[in-house]
């Protein structure tokens, strides 16, 4: 058992001071540290500096880590531009993406105070580094191929990906299962990934909705993809509508990545169905795909939960970064209350559509905790703040075990 005694300890909006916190793997108690004392005489006691704040690890729900090779290889400004840039350097990008490239992104994630990661895996060639990361690494596993005559061969590749991924024993690493998208995967792959995840109750993705070009392609079978698919598919119509591709999911709850290009009527599916939005602000803006509307998912009662997205789309990692762009993105939202709702976005929420029990500052959670060191005690907009200046991150818990450590005995 462990005690932890920070200046001011941050949950769901909710500062407490003069608290500390018990601890193993999990939160076992919150009350004052003289209290704790007496309850668990035994217990190692850690007092955190003047102006500490003890808060969740951030999570980020989605995050390529294949591509972190990548710095001004690739085009932005536009998706096509894009998607074409990474198919003429992707050879050259995973090639140069070794395992100390993966851990190398691991470590800023860890360093800047996210604990968990959604890792979406192509190749499956990032595994080993996440395998012996620290952090806790819920691994998606990517289903991708639209032809239906390769589909055996896609989901033989895919099954072997995602059995490799269940020989990993450590404590939290999960195996998870994550769909490329609607124009990208063959309705058959979809079914038998899907029913795989439900019978397995492994946590589910999809990309969907992120670009014009997707949703001209999937609805009309014409824009920016009708050359594309003719130039490398021979494939003149698109393999999903976005109705039916979100019919393959119907009964159970998947988080949706990027969506900024997503009806009404497929937000009020969303809802019916208890999906997620995965939102990654940066990406949408360097490929020119505009901003997710989260005024639409509050009307409609669909919880958005934040992720980076990879270095192919980002410059960064870091989700305080994440969530700073997202506050000057979003700028008809009160800011205050928008710091909150992100904040929310990158802890408890994402832990509840990642199936997981973190997030949270309370008893019975993981103990998933990280230590920002303040200038001085904030009063007031504590969330905004700490997004605006990116204090230093000094000490971060996983699991119970201390993994980054800076804290005065």
């Amino acid at each position: 058992m462990k005690i932890i005694k920070p200046t001011t300890l941050l949950s769901n909006d909710l500062l407490l001071k003069n608290m500390a916190i018990a601890y193993d793997k999990t939160i076992q108690a919150i009350d004052t540290l003289e209290n704790l004392k007496a309850k668990y005489p035994d217990a190692e006691v850690q007092i955190l500096e003047e102006n500490s704040l003890l808060m969740p690890g951030l999570i980020n729900a989605h995050v390529h880590l294949e591509f972190s090779a990548n710095k001004t290889d690739l085009k932005y400004g536009s998706f096509m531009p894009w998607l074409h840039s990474v198919i003429k350097n992707r050879d050259e990008l995973i090639g140069g993406c070794d395992a100390n490239c993966v851990s190398k992104a691991l470590t800023q994630m860890l360093d800047s105070g996210t604990t968990t990661i959604g890792a979406i895996s192509s190749h499956g060639l990032d595994l080993d580094a996440t395998a012996n990361s620290k952090l806790n690494v819920v691994y998606f596993n990517e289903v991708i191929g639209s032809q239906a005559t390769m589909a055996d061969a896609l989901y033989g590749d895919f099954l072997g990906r995602l059995e490799s991924s269940q020989t990993i024993k450590r404590e939290g690493f999960i195996p998870a299962i994550a769909i490329h998208s609607p124009y990208s995967v063959h309705p058959i792959l979809i079914k038998r990934a899907v029913a795989y995840a439900t019978q397995h109750k492994m946590p589910l993705s999809a990309h969907f909705m992120e670009s014009t070009a997707e949703r001209e392609w999937c609805e009309s079978n014409e824009g920016e993809f009708k050359p594309f698919f003719g130039e490398f598919l021979k494939q003149d119509y698109a393999v999903n509508t976005p109705k039916d591709f979100l019919s393959l999911f119907n009964g159970y709850p998947t988080m949706m990545t990027h969506a900024t290009k997503i009806k009404e009527e497929e937000l009020q599916h969303c809802a019916s169905e208890k999906h997620s939005i995965i939102h990654c602000p940066i990406s949408n803006r360097l490929l020119g795909n505009g901003a997710l509307d989260i005024s639409a998912l509050e009307r409609e009662k669909v919880p958005f939960i934040m992720g980076t997205d990879g270095l192919s789309s980002n410059y960064t990692l870091n989700l305080f970064e994440e969530m700073k762009s997202a506050l000057f993105m979003h700028d008809t939202h009160e800011l205050s209350t928008l710091a909150k709702d992100l904040f929310q976005g990158a802890t408890i929420r994402a832990s509840d559509a990642l199936g997981l029990n973190k997030g949270l500052l309370e008893v019975g959670r993981d103990a998933d905790m990280i230590v920002l060191d303040l200038d001085k005690e904030i009063e007031e907009d504590l969330e905004l703040h700490l997004i605006l200046h990116h204090f230093n991150v000094s000490s971060v818990i996983i699991n119970g075990n201390s993994v980054k450590n800076k804290i005065k005995e």
